[in-house]
This record gives structure tokens, sequence and C-alpha cells, in this order.
């Protein structure tokens, strides 16, 4: 277990690392024109005068854009230098309200102008992006972005690229963001439909928490609003307040953290739950603060998901190790996506991808979970049934394993008209045996005859000690000249085994069949008989009946 742990939490290192490579990798293909301007914070309600130096009343610069949305203004300056055509869009983030981008030339006058957001019905020429195409002459150009939001999860700032360029850079981080959405959803539906079938809650759970980041990257990454013109903006934030409590759920069900076993961990867990159905009762009040309790919430639940991780695997719990391995990637993107608030050089990802990336990744980490705990289930499943059908003492199949075996074979015998042989055993003077040299001595010799047994008999063949001193063996596809030389060679080994367990001996019927047209019981019953003749007659030898 323990070594299976350690492989596990460092292949989830090196997947996290390749991930992160990767999204390094992709924004190079992006080659924004250089475009330098100031954002504004204007207050609520002001007027704005339309015009290349576009003043509002009680506007002010700013560094950052508040996280708890606004009413912003972007100005900023670019020089093209040959008809082109240009794409303005943002980096960092896509969840955005409504955005109005206007151009000015160097005279004042508006040259182009475009609008659009998560809000705006306005219809996106690209999909799962918010850029916007322009097609401007050479010259000095003004850029004046207007951006109203509830809320923000990063800091959006506009940039240019030519239309070619921009079509190739996004491809990627469309692609990720339809192959993820799509992993989500199927597992989504896997979970739900495991909870309805095993009535388990656990499963329900943690369906819960996909469904609620579909919701939120669905409409974070533009693909309701394209694909459904669903335009809500809090499926963005309401959602994932609800997920995590799910979350929390799930981990406490799926580590068996109780008030009995970890009564701390389990505390921490009730008061997460507690703390989270505050958060919601705020965002009813204060909306615009749904994202930030979001983002809190995701670092509380991501701190409890790796402590109870770390806890329930040092504990020696079946499934925390494979949990710790899927918490500590997805504890790794999660924690950057929730932290960062721009990417640096990046262009065409955004934030939300790595988010995305992360929950994606750590569904399918605990999708491995689910199938080593459905591996252990079949696996203690057919451990019970060997338990179950076994003799412990000579380790052959028991009266039930060898009824449920023989039936199934003589139904296969009757179907392709194969021949069949059935050998009844029944030891003599076993019980003077145990009388006069103990039971130890009668069990030793129990295990001799199975020895002797198993010498003679092929590996297809069935053995079974039916209790106390009686044996059965089912001979498949064997005639009568074959079913008499096993026979033979039966009496010759038990006697020779029985050498050193005076008086014991053994009384053998064997019925042979060249068409079986009886059922299993009533072959048994015929063999059983035939092995009482020997008995009456003297005990001590072996019968052979053959059945056309």
């Amino acid at each position: 277990m323990r070594k299976f742990s350690i492989n596990a939490i460092g292949a989830a290192r090196w997947l996290s690392a390749l991930l992160l490579l990767t999204f390094i990798w992709l924004p190079c293909k992006a080659q924004p024109l250089k475009l330098s301007g100031q954002w504004y914070e204007v207050p609520p309600y002001s007027h704005c005068a339309e015009s290349a130096e576009l003043q509002c009343a009680g506007m002010s610069p700013v560094d950052k854009l508040d996280r708890t949305g606004g009413h912003f203004l972007w100005l900023g300056n670019f020089e093209i230098g040959q008809t082109t055509h240009l794409v303005v869009d943002f980096k960092n983030s896509s969840v955005i309200g409504r955005f109005h981008h206007r151009i000015f030339d160097d005279r004042g006058q508006l040259v182009a102008e475009a609008a659009g957001g998560i809000q705006s019905r306005d219809p996106s020429p690209f999909f799962l992006r918010h850029g916007r195409e322009f097609t401007l002459q050479p010259g000095h150009y003004r850029l004046v972005t207007e951006i109203s939001s509830p809320f923000l999860l990063a800091q959006p700032v506009p940039y240019l690229d030519t239309l070619a360029h921009y079509r190739q850079a996004i491809q990627p981080g469309d692609a990720v963001t339809l192959l993820c959405m799509g992993v989500l959803l199927g597992l989504m539906f896997y979970y739900a439909v495991l909870a309805g079938i095993r009535r388990n809650a656990t499963d329900g759970f943690y369906a819960l928490f996909i469904l609620g980041n579909l919701l939120y990257n669905g409409t974070a990454l533009l693909v309701y609003p394209d694909l459904l013109g669903f335009h809500w903006f809090y499926l963005i934030s309401f959602p994932i307040l609800l997920s995590n409590c799910s979350y929390v759920l799930f981990v406490l069900r799926l580590l068996d953290v109780t008030s009995a076993s970890n009564p701390r961990l389990y505390g921490a867990g009730m008061a997460l739950l507690g703390l989270f159905a505050a958060f919601v009762l705020l965002a009813l009040f204060k909306p615009n603060w749904s994202l930030e309790l979001d983002r809190a919430g995701v670092g509380l639940f991501l701190g409890y998901g790796l402590l109870s991780g770390i806890v329930r695997t040092r504990q020696g719990h079946f499934s925390a190790p494979m949990y710790l391995s899927a918490v500590l990637v997805f504890f790794v993107l999660g924690a950057l996506s929730i932290s960062l608030g721009r990417l640096g050089g990046m262009y065409t990802i955004y934030i939300e991808h790595l988010g995305l990336l992360a929950v994606t990744v750590e569904v399918l980490l605990l999708a491995l979970v689910l199938a080593r705990q459905f591996s252990q289930l079949r696996m203690q499943y057919e451990m019970a049934h060997v338990n179950a059908t076994r003799d412990a003492l000579t380790d052959l199949q028991n009266r039930r394993g060898f009824v449920e075996a023989g039936n199934s074979e003589v139904e296969r015998s009757k179907r392709y008209g194969h021949p069949l042989s059935v050998i009844y055993l029944d030891l003599d003077n076993f019980k003077q045996l145990n009388d006069t040299r103990g039971h130890d001595i009668g069990d030793a010799a129990l295990r001799a005859i199975a020895g002797a047994l198993r010498s003679v008999l092929r590996s297809n063949d069935l053995l079974a000690r039916l209790g106390g001193d009686e044996f059965a063996m089912l001979l498949p596809e064997t005639g009568p000249e074959t079913a008499t030389e096993v026979g033979r060679k039966i009496f010759a080994a038990v006697n020779s085994a029985l050498q050193d367990f005076p008086p014991v001996t053994a009384s053998i019927g064997v019925i042979r069949f060249a068409r079986v047209t009886s059922t299993f019981p009533d072959i048994m019953n015929m063999a059983d008989e035939l092995m009482y003749e020997v008995k009456k007659t003297g005990k001590n030898d072996v019968r052979f009946r053959h059945y056309d």
C-alpha cells in the first residue's frame, strides 16, 4: 500500500508539471501587436463623453480592476503600418459581463466599434472567444474599451493580434475547453448513474460537484452563451458555492471520516459546511461578492481535501492513497487558478483554462479510485465465493462448489453430446481410525487421499470432498474406456495412500455415460448407489457401470 501511494503521488506530480509546461508553450503561438494603455475606474451612473479623449465624471486611473466588478474604461494607443485585419480580445480571463470597443483615428473620429460579453446577446464571430474583428488602414489609432461586469475572475487586458495569427492561436485553448467539458459531462452522468444503481451518496455528491463545475466553466468559457444562448452571468459563481459543499461531503464519505473514527477531521468538515452555507446566504445579499466567496471556498476545500488525504493515508485507508494523488494535482492547479490575476505572456490561454484542467484531471484520477474500489470488491467477492465453495481441510471443492460446477458441466455435455463419467468414493472403517488413533490422524488420512486423487485426475476434472469421508469426481468428455482406466488408477492410488492408515480402505463406484440424458442430481444418485453396492458386497473395491 505504501509503495503504491508513493508511486501514485510521484505520477501525479509529473502529470502536474507536464500540464504546466504545456500551458507555458501554447501561448507562444500568439503574436500580439504593441498596444499601450491604462485602466480607469468609472463611478456608477457617471456620464461619459463619446470621443477619442473619452472623459467620464469622476473617473480615476487604476492599476488593477476590482474583482467584485464595476464600470471600467481602458484607453490605449497603437499604430498600423499597412492595411490589416485585426482582432481585439482580452488576455488573462474571459469572465466579462459586457464590453464595448471603440476605435478612433488620429483626428478623433470613430472608425469602428463592437460590443459583446457574457451578458450581451451580440453575436460572437469567434467561437468561445470575446475577439472582435476590425479592418484598419495604416495610421495611428486610439482604442477605448468599456467594461461593465458584476465581478471579475482575473484582470482582463485588451490586446491586438492579426486575424490569421489569432485564428491559429485560439485553437489549443478551445480544444482544451471542449475536451475537458466533454470529459466532465460524461463522468458526471457516470457518477449520477452509479449513485442511483448503488444507492451510494458518495457518487451522488461527486456528481453534484462536477455539475457545479460544468455550469461554471461552461458559462465562464462561453460554451453556454455561444451554443445555447444562456447569458445568466451568475451561473459562473452560484453553482460553485453549492459544489464546494458537495465536495466536502464527498471527501467525508469517500474517506470514511466520521465523528467516531476521526473526530477532529470530522469536526473540521462540519465547520466548513457551516461556513459554506453562510457563504451561500451572503451571496444572495451581495451577489457581486459571490465569485470571491467561491475563491475562498475552493481554497478551503482544497486544503481540507489534502489534509484528509494525508491523514487517512497514514491511517491505512484503502482509497486514501489514490485520492491523495488526485487531490495533489488538483491542489497545485486549483491554487494557481484562484490566486493568479494575470498570466504574464499568455494571451489565448485563460486562468479559467487552468481551473477547468485542474478539475478534469482530478475527476479522471478519481475515476481510477473508483476502478480500484470495483477491483477490490470483485476480488473480495471472488475470495468469498472461493471460501464458500472450498473444503478447508483438503482444499478441494466442497459439496456446494461441486454441485454448482457439476450442474454446469452436465448441461454442457448434454448440449454438445459429449461423454461424461462420475466417480463416487467413500472410505471404509474411517470411524474406527478416528476412534482408535484420533481425529488428527483421520484428518491426515483425508489430506493424503486428496493428494492421491489430484495426482491421477486432469486439471479440468472436478474433484470434491462432499463431507466426512465422501469424495466425488466428475470427468468431462471422458468415455467408458478412459473412465475405467482412471477408476482403476484412483483405486490403486488411494490404497497406496491409505497404507499408513489401517484399517481404512475405499469403496468406489464409477458411472460412465456415452451420452448424457440425466440431470446432475440423478447422476450423483446413480454413482452413490453403485458405491453402496461395493460396500454391501465386501468393501475395498471399485465397480463400473456404463449407460448408453
